[in-house]
């Protein structure tokens, strides 16, 4: 044997068995792909022989290496077919050993610098990530994987087609590794933040990198985007979190918009929550809800803009949530809301964030805080919307105890009177925002005396804000059946019928109301009308109110009142009264020398009016 065919002829017929096979599916020509039938012999000999099956990895291990090196780059391409055909093919015992060699093949391929062999290397995990082995595996690790299909999500090629190709290779690398091991008790745990600091941040910068994707998703002969890919793969991450897991799944969220100052856009990071929210199961909503609150406290002296963006977050994962997912500590969710709100007002009035006005001191925008004072009066109300009608009553009452100058045990405001003034200002708006829609059949309940008395004597107060906030929520409370909308102008009707008004018959429950708190809402009622600086809207909410009063809770005791309050008010104010005579008209208990007073004093009482 002097040739060089001969030679080899002699060499590969005292090669093993499988070794001939390995290198009979590799063709003189690597452009004409993988020999079929002779992988067909491959795989029967592997099926047949499943012992042999390590070896066999082990020996393509060896050539692919030798090809890599060699830059005989349709060879390794061969390889890794004959690959991806033989893990689909066999399930056995020894399919373990096997992998081994497959993966340190994949790994080859993925440290290369060559794009073509990164990618090459993804796809041949992927396929790997989509099989069910039958048999656990006790010592194999994935960390290599996560840092290099992260690093590849972050790839700056110059080239932008194949840096788009291997990033998309990175993402769909990385959702390889969730579905390969996310449910493997036997593997090292992906949940752990040395995991989830790498993958979270890699699907996060490539979903900031595109628009938002809106559109049906994409068939299977087109092309799908990179944010496409980047959502459905972080959905399907967030998807698979169980209980324990939420945590560690969004601090990386809460990290990466810190770094990269992304809670001021508020756009991005109301996107990123939205799709958790949406992803995760109904019954963890409350946990992101209560780390984006947790958040919140921590950045407590960041810029208002931050806060800001953080409170819209909280809004809109508030909106999205089920009923009752605020949890198990529902005060506490309000008590850090309602912090931020004093701190916000004190930072307003003080200008910075410490007291202090030494060089150096971060000076704050007044306008920035009203818009987070704003916002989080928007979100309390957003979460009060998902309470039953129960928890809300008790977020009223633990509401008003917040508010300074009702309670000796409260704190004063560091900020003074003015300070005073503002918190009560907002938390009383909070509440404007807690009762809107509040729906009950007891006042009794609705309205206990810790909650009405401390109330009323607000609406005593020099300040007209806080005496109009005050009415507005008593408005709310008494409104049971929405008529509130139909006494907002006051006007001369000859019909009343035409106001479709909702009149139920008054319940026990509100008879026993009106004999516990009746005549303390007539004395307020006509003390607010005494007060010099109220204006115009003032005296139309006292209006809505002695209206719906009529309506919601008059029996033939309230309807007396009523007229006798009116005639009071006329005495003494010159105030409004003609309303009894339309919204208690035919009213059988309506004694006959107050009506004459009534009709005789109704022209003057809308002269009256339009002066106001």
């Amino acid at each position: 044997f002097t040739t060089l065919s001969g030679l080899h002829a002699l060499v590969s017929n005292k090669l093993p068995r499988y070794k001939r096979l390995v290198d009979n599916i590799f063709p003189e020509d690597p452009e004409d792909g993988l020999v079929k039938a002779n992988m067909e012999k491959l795989t029967f000999y592997a099926l047949s022989a499943p012992e042999k099956l390590d070896r066999i990895g082990a020996y393509l291990s060896e050539r692919l290496s030798r090809d890599v090196a060699r830059h005989r780059y349709g060879y390794v391409c061969i390889a890794m077919e004959a690959l991806d055909q033989l893990l689909m093919a066999c399930h056995c015992q020894s399919i373990n050993l096997f992998v081994e060699s497959f993966l340190k093949m994949v790994r080859k391929l993925l440290e290369s610098d060559k794009p073509n062999l990164q990618i090459l290397g993804t796809n041949s995990f992927v396929k790997f990530a989509n099989i069910e082995e039958d048999t656990p595996s006790y010592h194999r690790s994935y960390d290599f994987f996560v840092s290099r299909f992260s690093e590849m999500c972050h790839s700056s090629y110059e080239d932008p087609d194949i840096r788009t190709n291997i990033r998309m290779a990175g993402i769909r690398g990385l959702q390889g590794v969730v579905r390969k091991t996310v449910n493997d008790e036997l593997q090292a745990n992906i949940w752990d933040p040395q995991h989830m600091d790498k993958i979270v941040p890699s699907l996060l910068f490539n979903l900031q990198s595109g628009e938002p994707f809106d559109g049906p998703p994409a068939s299977e002969k087109e092309k799908e985007s990179p944010v496409e890919l980047t959502e459905r793969c972080f959905r399907e991450l967030l998807g698979r979190a169980a209980y324990g897991n939420i945590k560690n799944a969004v601090n990386p969220v809460l990290t990466h918009l810190d770094n990269h100052c992304l809670w001021e856009g508020k756009t991005f990071a109301v996107r990123c929550f939205k799709i958790i929210m949406y992803s995760i199961q109904s019954q963890h909503s409350h946990l992101v809800i209560q780390q984006l609150l947790g958040h919140l406290d921590a950045n407590s002296k960041n810029s208002a803009t931050v806060r800001a963006g953080i409170v819209e977050v909280l809004l809109e994962a508030a909106a999205i949530a089920a009923s009752g997912s605020v949890g198990p500590t529902v005060l506490e969710v309000f008590n850090t809301l309602l912090r931020q709100l004093r701190l916000s007002v004190d930072y307003e009035l003080t200008g910075t964030y410490d007291g202090s006005t030494n060089i150096g001191t971060k000076i704050i925008k007044a306008h920035e805080e009203r818009q987070l004072q704003e916002a989080v009066i928007r979100t309390i109300g957003s979460f009060a919307n998902t309470l039953p009608t129960y928890q809300r009553s008790e977020v009223m009452l633990f509401i008003l105890g917040k508010i300074p100058g009702l309670h000796p045990t409260l704190p004063p405001s560091g900020s003074g009177p003015d300070g005073t003034r503002m918190i009560q200002v907002m938390l009383l708006k909070s509440l404007v925002q807690v009762t809107a829609g509040y729906e009950t059949t007891n006042m009794l309940t609705a309205m206990p005396s810790s909650f009405l008395e401390p109330l009323l004597s607000l609406s005593l107060t020099e300040d007209p804000e806080v005496r109009l906030l005050v009415l507005q929520i008593l408005l709310s409370l008494i409104d049971r059946h929405d008529n509130r909308p139909k006494f907002s102008n006051v006007s001369i009707i000859s019909d009343i019928s035409v106001l479709k008004l909702k009149v139920d018959k008054c319940s026990r429950q509100d008879n026993l109301f009106m004999k516990k708190h009746g005549q303390q809402l007539y004395r307020h009622i006509y003390l607010g009308c005494k007060e010099q600086s109220s204006g115009r809207e003032h005296y139309q909410t006292l209006f809505t109110l002695l209206a719906l009063l009529s309506v919601e809770l008059a029996n033939e005791e309230v309807v007396v009142d009523l007229i006798r309050l009116s005639l009071a008010l006329q005495v003494s104010t010159s105030f409004i009264i003609y309303y009894i005579t339309y919204y208690l008209r035919g009213s059988r208990v309506l004694l006959c020398h107050h009506f004459r007073w009534v009709l005789h004093l109704k022209g003057a009482c809308i002269t009256v009016w339009e002066t106001y």
